[in-house]
Parts: structure tokens; C-alpha cells; sequence
């Protein structure tokens, strides 16, 4: 059996929501975040961050000042024990029509390419419609956050999810159920 994956927003579902992530400094973890992550990685799953990083685009950081921030993630997960599988981002402005922004599909089809996995086997966890989106396309189970942007998404346009639970701790425990079934099912 091919190793499962669990691919991740960054903003509002790891790391605090604070508008834009603009150094290493301001990124935080969300209280709960490392020990779900260390749960699912614990049953063997992979992690993969999908993150739309238009400050990129919009020239607030350099490439290079986004991996800082990135290293800054993989730092704070290595404190619980987890290693991201990899990182995907899009660098674009939301008006430059690329393929990677989500809900398009780039940045997993990338994921995959580098990783071998199904994509339908997988989990796509965050905090925005266009998470949800993104899942719909590739055929992932999706699962929409209450932290971050997940309330207002509700609200505004009931995000069309499998599931909504309140954070990634939640998160985790629904996977951890689904993936244990599967197991038992196999």
C-alpha cells in the first residue's frame, strides 16, 4: 500500500492568521498544531504544506525571505519531532491567473510528481473555500478549519467541505479514525 498524505494550508491552520507573514519572527504556531501534526505523522502519514504566498508576487518578500520563513516552520515542527515531506507554494498575485494558486491544482500535481501518491487517498486540511476547492479537483477528502479564516468562510459561504471541525487537533483525530478504518478494511 502507498504511503497516504496529508496536505496542508500554512496561514490559520499551522501557524496563526495575522494577515501576512512577512519574517520568521511572526510565525506561530497555533496552540495544538505540533502535537496533531506529530499524531498524523505518528501513523505514518506524510505532510505537505499547499500555501498561497501572493506577498511573494506582490513584492513584500523575496523568494529567499519566504524560505527564511519557511525554515522559521520546519524549526518550530522539528521541536515535536516533525518532518514536512515538502512545502509547495504559489508565489503569485490572485490576478495573474496561474495554475498553482489554489483552488487550482499545480501545486499538488507537483506533490505528487515528487512524492508518488493518490491524491484521492489523500486529505487536504485548511482554513479557506479555496482549500476545499483544491480538494474537489484533485478528489482529496477535504476538511475545513473553524481557526484562521474557517469561521467567516462559513458564514459567508458555508465552505463545501466533508467535514468542519474546530483545528487541527480535531483535524487529526478524524484522520487518525479514518485511517485506522481503512487499515481494518484493507
Amino acid at each position: 500500500m502507498k504511503k497516504r498524505y496529508v496536505l496542508l494550508d500554512r496561514d490559520g491552520t499551522i501557524n496563526e492568521e495575522i494577515g501576512y507573514v512577512l519574517r520568521p519572527d511572526e510565525l506561530r504556531l497555533i496552540p495544538g498544531a505540533l502535537g496533531a501534526l506529530a499524531e498524523l505523522q505518528g501513523l505514518g502519514l506524510g505532510l505537505v504544506v499547499v500555501t498561497n504566498q501572493s506577498p511573494v508576487g506582490r513584492g513584500m518578500i523575496s523568494a529567499a525571505e519566504l524560505d527564511a520563513i519557511h525554515d522559521r516552520l520546519r524549526e518550530l515542527l522539528a521541536e515535536g519531532g516533525v518532518t514536512l515531506d515538502r512545502i509547495e507554494v504559489c508565489p503569485h498575485r490572485p490576478d495573474e491567473g496561474c495554475r498553482c494558486r489554489k483552488p487550482g491544482t499545480l501545486m499538488v500535481e507537483r506533490a505528487v510528481r515528487a512524492l508518488a501518491f493518490d491524491p484521492r487517498e489523500a486529505w487536504i486540511v485548511g482554513d479557506h473555500a479555496a482549500d476545499m476547492g483544491l480538494g474537489r479537483a484533485v478528489g482529496a477528502r477535504t476538511i475545513l478549519l473553524r481557526t484562521g479564516h474557517g469561521l467567516e468562510e462559513l458564514e459567508r459561504a458555508g465552505a463545501d467541505a466533508d467535514e468542519v471541525v474546530d483545528d487541527l487537533a480535531a483535524a487529526a483525530a478524524l484522520i487518525r479514525s479514518e485511517a485506522l478504518a481503512a487499515e481494518v478494511d484493507a
